[in-house]
C-alpha cells in the first residue's frame, strides 16, 4: 500500500514539474505578416518592406548564402495589387535611401542575386576580377562557390516586375551597405515608378520607411 502511494505521488510530482516547465517556457514570437510591415499604399497598390537586420534571422533564412556578414542588406518586398489591371514596377529603378543624422541622404541601387553570391563567396574581392559581358545569371569562368550560393539566392530574389490583378508577389532585393548594416535601420525603400497596364497610367511614387516615425 505504501509503495502504491509513493509511486502515485512520484507520478503527480513529475506531471506537475512538466506542467510548470511548459507554463514557464516562453512562447515563440509570432511571424511577421505583410500587413504588419512598414508599407506605403495608394491607388490600389501596397508596397511593404521587411529588412533583415538581425544576424540570426538572416542566417536562418539564407544559410551559408547569408549576405549580412558581407555588408549586404536583404529586404523582402511585398507588392499587392488590389485593382483589376496589372501593374508594372521596374525593379531596376527601386533604390534604398540611407538617411544620415545631418539630413543628408544617399541612394543605393539594388544588386543582382548573382552579384551578391560572388560578394558572399569572396568577401575580400574576386581573385580574378573582370568586367562581365554576359546577362545576369550567366557568368564567365568557373566559380563553383559563387554558383552554389547563387542557387540559394536567385530563387529567393524578387524577379517579376508585373503584379497581376488582385494578387501579391514578393521576394528579396539586396543592397550593399559597405559592411555598415546599422545604416539600414534608418533607411527607406524608394519605388519611383509604377504604371497600370495596358494603359501605362503612372502611379505616384512609393517610399517605405523602415523605422517607426518619431513620437511628437
Amino acid at each position: 500500500m505504501k509503495r502504491t502511494i509513493a509511486v502515485g505521488a512520484a507520478m503527480l510530482l513529475v506531471t506537475w514539474c512538466a506542467g510548470a516547465q511548459a507554463t514557464s517556457s516562453p512562447s515563440p514570437a509570432p511571424p511577421r505578416t505583410a500587413a504588419s510591415l512598414p508599407h506605403d499604399q495608394h491607388e490600389g497598390l501596397t508596397v511593404s518592406a521587411d529588412p533583415y537586420l538581425e544576424a540570426a534571422r538572416a542566417k536562418e533564412k539564407f544559410g551559408k548564402a547569408n549576405p549580412l556578414p558581407a555588408g549586404i542588406l536583404p529586404v523582402e518586398v511585398f507588392l499587392r495589387n488590389e485593382t483589376a489591371q496589372p501593374i508594372r514596377i521596374p525593379l531596376d529603378d527601386i533604390q534604398l535611401v540611407i538617411h544620415f543624422p545631418d539630413g543628408q541622404h544617399q541612394n543605393l541601387d539594388r544588386l543582382a542575386a548573382a552579384d551578391v553570391a560572388a560578394l558572399v563567396a569572396h568577401p575580400g574581392g574576386s581573385p580574378t576580377p573582370h568586367p562581365s559581358r554576359f546577362p545576369v545569371g550567366v557568368r564567365a569562368g568557373a566559380d563553383h562557390k559563387a554558383d552554389q550560393l547563387a542557387e540559394i539566392l536567385i530563387p529567393l530574389a524578387l524577379d517579376a516586375d508585373v503584379v497581376p490583378p488582385m494578387a501579391t508577389i514578393h521576394g528579396f532585393l539586396f543592397f550593399n551597405l559597405g559592411r555598415d548594416i546599422a545604416l539600414g535601420r534608418e533607411a527607406s525603400l524608394y519605388v519611383p515608378e509604377a504604371t497600370t497596364l495596358p494603359s501605362n497610367r503612372p502611379l505616384m511614387f512609393f517610399e517605405i520607411f523602415f523605422a517607426a516615425p518619431a513620437q511628437p
